[in-house]
């Protein structure tokens, strides 16, 4: 499947500031790059540095003024669909070195309170099976509003107030993943179906020792997801950081099959 992407970002500073940029897709063995073009106006500082987990790559500018970019891109996707369900879990003492950081509590995602909740409402799952649940669980009882939650909500929040965006979701679905000793980490995406048309993220799960994409608002099948980068949760990454303050003016996406 070819996904075709385009992203425009434009921001105005006050004065010099460091900004940390991370909306291109990353080069990976089930995504192909192809055509890839950003344009930006000038910077007073231009530098690529690798993403976490190194997939994908960062972007370090320094900017004063505007600042505006423009990211596209064709993306040949060659990710099997499977069904998570069918997927065997892996103990928590076999697992790699570069696994483990994504069975611990992150800000947003305080996968140490539901321990209790995921035992008793799922008691007799496990592996893909229970993470097809809590997707399933996190899909029924989540309502997807926009501007039901901002930037410091976090899954405790999500759980309570029963609604949000795509990042709640995948918040959520990460820290009951979690909680049940299964890995899980957060990925930002392009993905064709999402609205309205923005930035998506999905959480990636450790099973059969591989990473699986896992949406729960159903928007986006894993074999049409474009990958940007993954971390631990959303503060590891945005599309854009900014050191200092900013004032934003359009964030723009659009994602199609080609």
């Amino acid at each position: 499947m070819k996904i075709r992407i385009h992203a425009r970002l434009f921001y105005m500073f006050a004065e010099p500031t460091d900004v940390l940029v991370q909306v291109e897709a990353a080069a990976h063995a089930d995504q192909q790059i192809e055509d890839p073009e950003l344009w930006l106006t000038p910077v007073l500082h231009f530098a690529r540095v690798p993403g976490h987990d190194e997939i994908g790559s960062r972007i370090w500018l320094r900017v004063e003024g505007e600042l505006a970019l423009d990211y596209k891109a064709v993306v040949a996707v060659e990710r099997p669909l499977v069904d998570v369900a069918t997927l065997p879990d892996t103990q928590p003492h076999l697992l790699p070195g570069d696994v483990i950081d994504y069975l611990m509590p992150s800000r947003f995602c305080p996968s140490d309170r539901f321990s209790d909740f995921v035992a008793s409402e799922f008691p007799d799952l496990a592996g893909g099976a229970l993470v097809a649940a809590l997707r399933d669980w996190v899909a029924r009882h989540l309502t997807y509003e926009p501007g039901a939650s901002h930037a410091g909500t976090c899954a405790s929040d999500t759980f309570i107030q029963r609604r949000g965006v795509c990042r709640d979701y995948a918040h959520l679905l990460i820290t009951l993943t979690r909680a049940a000793s299964i890995p899980a980490r957060y990925a930002s995406v392009y993905a064709p179906d999402v609205t309205p048309p923005d930035f998506h993220a999905v959480a990636e799960v450790w099973l059969a020792d591989a990473w699986h994409l896992v949406d729960a608002t159903g928007m986006a099948a894993a074999d049409e997801v474009v990958k940007i980068g993954v971390g631990r949760d959303a503060a590891d990454i945005p599309f854009l950081s900014s050191f200092g303050n900013a004032e934003l003016y359009e964030t723009k996406v659009s994602v199609s099959r080609a």
